[in-house]
């Protein structure tokens, strides 16, 4: 285990001298906001694997050198959710990534088979995922938790150069440097504008203008406040109790004392705050509902289905995974839009994923019927 700044440090200069190296992380995230990082593995070659002890270890900022370094490429699987957690722990933005998952979906593979899966069909290699409870954070970890570690990253210089043949052989490397491309943009890694966070909130598509403004507040509020106190957001409020809230406006102390789900005494001055602030905002200012054209639903279906065909015998032919290149709600989502569709909301009008199959699907969403 790398345990100490020194051998840290010594590790990430030898990183630093290769082509690629293979990353993954252990964590544990359970009641709290952000995870509780164990473990990260680090492979500089298939018999040069190291585990550093994020335990021991206060100050992981060193390894942000490998992560951003553009000559160097990173190779995960299913990269976004570690990188996340590496950027958090050691301030740098990654760059240059290999995502093994996102290039099966190329290679005539499921873009969301699993990393046992991609072993035993890229190497023939049978990994035991037998440690998947593991407290990663709990010291001393054993010899089978260790070994575990290891052979997340282990085989993943070899597997990365058995994708890079196939992804080759069916001539699909533009496409994949296109994807890989989109691994280092910044946004991917960043926490969320907590004053998007209402967005996200289930039953705020129903919400009227002025409840979706006492949302937005609310919801902002509750995603600084689970990440000051480094818990989830449900046990700050639940998003049953901010759909509530929005609902019935309440404006004095004791219309919360009536309301369930939520702490008057500890949040409620805060709560009733937002809820005024949020009551301030001219009408036309209030965020408004997405507005689409009223659709003949049965007109919708034929269309999605026709679509859907569609994409699954050209995703067919080019050996390629038909969820990879679009799911069926972005597909029901451009049929929605249809003549107001626009690259930037969707990503079948753009790069390769447009030239696929992204036009001939629009021509069916835009097709009078």
């Amino acid at each position: 285990m790398i345990d100490t700044p020194q051998a840290l440090a010594e590790l990430v200069d030898r990183a630093l001298t290769k082509e690629c190296v293979a990353l993954d992380t252990e964590f544990v995230w359970n009641r709290t906001y952000y995870p509780k990082l164990g473990v990260i593995q680090l492979a500089l070659a298939g018999d040069d694997c190291h585990l550093i002890d994020t335990v021991a270890l206060e100050d992981l900022s060193p390894l942000g050198a490998v992560l951003e370094h553009s000559d160097i490429e990173l190779i995960l699987h299913d990269a976004v959710q570690d990188l996340t957690i590496l950027r958090q722990a050691t301030g740098a933005f990654p760059r240059n990534i290999f995502d093994t998952r996102c290039a099966a979906g190329f290679a005539n593979m499921s873009s969301t088979t699993s990393l046992a899966e991609l072993l035993a069909n890229t190497i023939g290699v049978a990994l035991e995922k037998t440690e998947t409870r593991t407290d990663w954070t709990q010291r001393p970890l054993s010899d089978k938790q260790l070994a575990y570690a290891i052979e997340d990253v282990c085989y993943m210089h070899e597997v990365r150069d058995v994708l890079r043949q196939r992804v080759a052989k069916i001539g699909r490397n533009q496409w994949l440097a296109e994807e890989r491309a989109a691994y280092d943009e910044p946004s991917l890694y960043e926490e969320r504008d907590p004053r998007e966070q209402y967005l996200r909130v289930k039953g705020a598509g129903r919400a009227a203008p002025r409840e979706r403004a006492i949302l937005r507040e609310l919801a902002a509020w509750r995603e600084l406040e689970a990440r000051r106190r480094d818990r989830p957001r449900n046990h700050v409020l639940s998003d049953e109790t901010l759909v509530y809230l929005s609902r019935r406006k309440p404006q004095a102390r004791e219309d919360l004392d009536r309301i369930r789900g939520l702490n008057p005494q500890r949040d409620g001055q805060r709560i009733l705050a937002e809820i005024a602030r949020a009551l301030e905002v001219p009408d036309d200012e209030c965020p408004q509902r997405p507005r689409r054209r009223r659709c003949d639903e049965e007109i919708v279906e034929r269309k999605l289905a026709e679509s859907m065909g569609h994409l699954r015998q050209q995703s067919d032919e080019a050996q390629i995974d038909a969820p990879f290149v679009a799911a069926r709600a972005e597909v029901r989502s451009l049929i929605l839009d249809a003549a107001d569709a626009a690259p930037e909301d969707h990503r079948l009008l753009r790069g390769w994923r447009r030239a696929f199959v992204g036009e001939d699907l629009h021509g069916i969403a835009v097709r009078p019927d």
